[in-house]
């Protein structure tokens, strides 16, 4: 599988030179020709506004909004992990079911509450991963996991904490949230560094993404250097959240990755967040993604060059 970028617009034919050596999936875009990268593993990571373990969903769009959405990506050729950060109030598609799971129409919304129109589990998160594959030109998604807000006070506490300089004034949910100053969060203060958001104030969930992209920076390099120093923290803390967590990944298959994701590369410049715009709806807030900056970025994550002279 691979995403169907040679349909979009932006792509163009290749000359008559190109041709003779042209292979299916290759794209060519601004006189550069590239190919998808098929060894690459993508992981949907969704932070669900649910503050108490997982439990069934009893109606029709009870299953929770994810607040959060991320794509883990590792490349195993250059040993890379690069995230992409996507908007949750990206104006897609979104499929709407009824208590039975039949499909009763389409609708265009904010691709978070695609997850709600599920059973909260399993469900749900089958249906927001076809919701962001779509997006994204049906990228291949190969695993998910979606967790509970509440567990993220567990999930900061296992790497003994994140560090981070607070992006915006929130003293008035915690007098250390203090703009520009040094903090390093511990229990419930990244809860609440992560999910805050004033609704009325215009492009809050803007501002809370690049809380949220600043504070994963900072994990992923405390959770690579707790894992050198303990394996067994990965299992642990997949045990710890498991009645918080919905996932596709087994404890044998986070095992057998999290030795392997110690030693990939990750800095300031592997994460990548969509462009685009923030329009205020009838009701509720709106981005719509800038289509030329969002096939770039598709290609620069998740295609190489080709060089057909070699």
């Amino acid at each position: 599988m691979r995403p169907q970028l040679q349909t979009v617009a932006q792509s163009t034919q290749p000359d008559e030179e190109e041709t003779y050596t042209w292979q299916e999936g290759w794209v060519k875009y601004n006189d550069t020709i590239y190919e998808y990268q098929e060894d690459i593993l993508t992981f949907l990571v969704m932070g669900i506004d649910k503050n108490s373990d997982v439990v069934q969903a009893d109606g029709q769009a009870d299953g929770g909004q994810a607040d959060a959405l991320f794509l883990v990506v590792m490349n195993p050729d250059d040993k890379t992990i690069k995230i992409v950060g996507i908007n949750r109030n990206t104006m897609t598609d979104i499929d709407v079911y009824d208590r039975d799971g039949t499909l009763l129409t389409t609708v265009t919304a904010q691709l978070a509450v695609q997850h709600g129109f599920g059973d909260g589990m399993e469900q749900s998160c089958e249906y927001q991963r076809r919701a962001v594959a779509d997006l994204l030109y049906n990228l291949p998604i190969h695993g998910y996991a979606a967790v509970n807000m509440s567990a993220i006070p567990t999930i900061n506490d296992s790497v003994g904490g994140v560090r981070v300089t607070v992006l915006e004034d929130m003293t008035k949910i915690n007098e250390n949230f203090v703009k520009d100053k040094p903090l390093h969060l511990i229990g419930e203060e990244a809860f609440w560094y992560l999910k805050y958001r004033d609704v009325d104030v215009f492009g809050s969930a803007d501002l809370r993404l690049e809380r949220q992209k600043q504070y994963i920076s900072a994990f992923v390099d405390a959770a690579r250097r707790a894992v050198k120093k303990d394996i067994s923290i990965v299992l642990d803390l997949y045990r710890a959240v498991s009645s918080q967590m919905v996932t596709d990944l087994s404890l044998d298959e986070v095992a057998y990755l999290a030795p392997i994701l110690s030693d990939y590369r990750f800095d300031e410049n592997s994460f990548y967040t969509m462009q685009g715009e923030t329009r205020m709806g009838e009701e509720f807030e709106e981005f719509y993604p800038d289509e030329k900056a969002l096939y770039e970025m598709i290609l620069d994550v998740f295609y190489k060059e080709v060089d057909i002279n070699q």
